[in-house]
């Protein structure tokens, strides 16, 4: 592992503890998907070990639950829960109003879900993905039977929208719902918000990976190879 790898590995695990120590005993805990949560999940499975942390997880993917699991984490569902203490996630891009983007491990769709039914929500990125503006790729969960009309109206609202491609498997990502991945570029991203509305009125589309609605319960813990910077909706709303 060259220098830059280990410093992104020690800022990734950095936010990932930090998030885990915030979590308090009795929390209904949503929990997200990617490589930073999973350094949350190990610091998790610590403090239920050693501290008798009482917890219990909802999982936003079929790879979280297995790693919850593997690492003694007490999982339930919305169904239990449709109302939830604190949801911690990580984020492909975060802009300075707290708006994010979301979707690269396919997963968005729940991840908004439990989001959504979070009373408080901590974001846990390390510092490349804060940026000035958000400009990635955004990810479009879409129904596979609609996919060419939806792909029309996506190139009409600016971008060059691709069908994700599978990884060791032939044909497009099918999501833990059975659906399609397009990731969409957009020369310009002017007004999250408004593309988010924008993509959602298109029927055939499930969810998109534009986060622009939960600024005012997100707190942000940005890692770097030593310590943590947290943003608070506090900092940023008026």
């Amino acid at each position: 592992m060259d220098e830059k790898a280990r410093a992104l590995t020690a800022a990734k695990t950095t936010a990932g503890f930090r998030a885990a120590d915030m979590v308090e005993d009795g929390t209904v805990l949503g929990l997200g998907t990617g490589s930073t949560v999973f350094y949350m999940i190990e610091r998790l499975s610590v403090r239920i070990r050693e501290e008798r942390l009482k917890i219990s997880g909802i999982p936003t993917s079929y790879q979280t639950a297995i790693r919850a699991r593997e690492y003694g984490i007490p999982l339930a569902t919305l169904d239990d829960y449709p109302a939830i203490d604190l949801a911690i996630d990580g984020a492909d891009e975060v802009d300075p109003g707290l708006n994010l983007i979301k979707g690269r491990g396919a997963a968005h769709l729940r991840e908004k879900c439990v989001a959504a039914a979070a009373f408080r929500f901590i974001v846990v990125v390390d510092e490349q993905k804060v940026v000035p503006r958000l400009q990635a790729p955004v990810p479009v969960e879409i129904l596979p039977f609609a996919a060419t009309p939806v792909l029309a109206q996506l190139r009409a609202l600016g971008c060059k929208p691709v069908i994700r491609e599978g990884v060791k498997k032939d044909g497009p990502v099918i999501t833990d719902n059975g659906n399609f991945i397009a990731d969409c570029s957009f020369y310009s991203i002017e007004s999250p918000a408004l593309l988010e509305a924008e993509i959602g009125k298109i029927a055939g589309v499930v969810e998109s990976g534009l986060f622009t609605g939960f600024a005012d319960k997100t707190t942000l813990i940005i890692g770097n190879k030593k310590e943590c910077k947290i943003v608070s909706s506090a900092d940023i709303v008026p």
